[in-house]
């Protein structure tokens, strides 16, 4: 084949026209960028929110301002039946879901015996249950359309590991895993399932660095600088398309060669 096979005019992607996208924690930061790269494409985007009601209102009218559709919905992700809601209110919206984007964490820096039980047990429930949960109500709506993209967020954490963030790391190193092995049972219906495993990026997650510590981070990474979330959204666009269709129980790490 071709090296350009399968993509649209110059290399580009194949447009997401039709396609219709759930993008949980989709209020801000990376999901933010998410959203807007898959509306962009011409996907049908629902923005998923558990308490920033406004700022997930932005992202919806940015998106319809730019002639796309897009609607935001509620629901704690630390629920699995308000997780499954969430994901069926998505696909009654257009009559479908194609893209499932599992964006929506929590983090925790501190150290394990510093960490509370209710701490470690809300946060695997959000980063890891949510991501469960979602996939498991959205398989059937892709089985029905024999096509499907479920794409993970985790962190380089989840692949390394690191101090003072135990039960995060261990939450991210499971949605890999869990990835991993959901590829392998979705494969032949024609559903994909791939993780993104982001670096140091510039969100809130960051906020509790001083401009010190943030400047000892960049200089950490061989790139010399943090991340954009749109750098992580690139990333996430590619792998929902159409021509990424032989990409499935992988890890895209977009980390500035930093802690990989």
């Amino acid at each position: 084949m071709g090296s350009g096979s399968g993509t649209a005019g110059g290399g580009r992607l194949t447009p997401l026209t039709g396609r219709v996208a759930l993008v949980t924690g989709g209020s801000r930061g990376i999901g933010r960028a998410i959203a807007l790269a898959l509306a962009g494409a011409g996907a049908r985007v629902a923005v998923g929110y558990h308490q920033r009601q406004a700022e997930a209102e932005a992202v919806v009218a940015a998106i319809r301002e730019a002639g796309g559709e897009a609607v935001a919905f509620q629901a704690d992700l630390g629920d699995p039946a308000q997780a499954a809601a969430l994901v069926e209110r998505a696909a009654a919206r257009w009559g479908r879901l194609d893209i499932l984007v599992n964006n929506a964490g929590i983090a925790l820096y501190k150290l394990l015996l510093d960490t509370t039980p209710a701490e470690w047990q809300r946060l695997l429930a959000v980063d890891l249950g949510g991501t469960i949960a979602c996939s498991r109500a959205a398989i059937p709506h892709m089985l029905a359309a024999g096509w499907g993209r479920i794409i993970n967020i985790s962190s380089v954490w989840g692949l390394v590991g690191a101090a003072g963030e135990v039960v995060y790391s261990a939450a991210k190193a499971g949605v890999i895993g869990f990835t991993k092995a959901l590829a392998k049972e979705l494969a032949r219906a024609g559903i994909t399932v791939n993780a993104v495993a982001p670096g140091a990026i510039e969100t809130e997650m960051l906020a509790h660095l001083s401009p010190e510590e943030r400047t000892a981070l960049a200089g950490e990474i061989p790139m010399g600088r943090l991340g954009r979330p749109e750098e992580v959204a690139a990333a996430v666009l590619f792998l929902a398309s159409p021509d990424a269709g032989y990409i499935t129980g992988q890890v895209l790490s977009p980390s500035g060669g930093w802690a990989t």
